[in-house]
């Protein structure tokens, strides 16, 4: 019984995603619309930073604050 929920969940899913495709139409992102005014593109070292570096960044911050807050609460514990 179970195989079958599940054959009939896997279908359903399937059959709403390919009806949801085909149904909406393209982006057309080459037509411009109204008030459309799009900036410059970023550089390869603008992208790495924002999509790479800025991420890891900001890893590192919580990672070091979340560290010291630690590293206080145990000293409080041991004295």
């Amino acid at each position: 019984m179970d195989k079958k929920n599940a054959l009939r969940a896997g279908a359903v899913t399937a059959g709403s995603t390919l009806m949801m495709l085909l149904m909406t139409s393209p982006a057309l992102a080459l037509t411009r619309d109204d008030g459309d005014d799009p900036g410059k593109g970023l550089s390869i070292a603008q992208t790495l930073g924002l999509y790479v570096g800025a991420p890891i960044l900001l890893f590192l911050v919580i990672a070091g604050l979340v560290m010291v807050g630690d590293k206080s609460r145990k000293q409080q514990k041991q004295g």
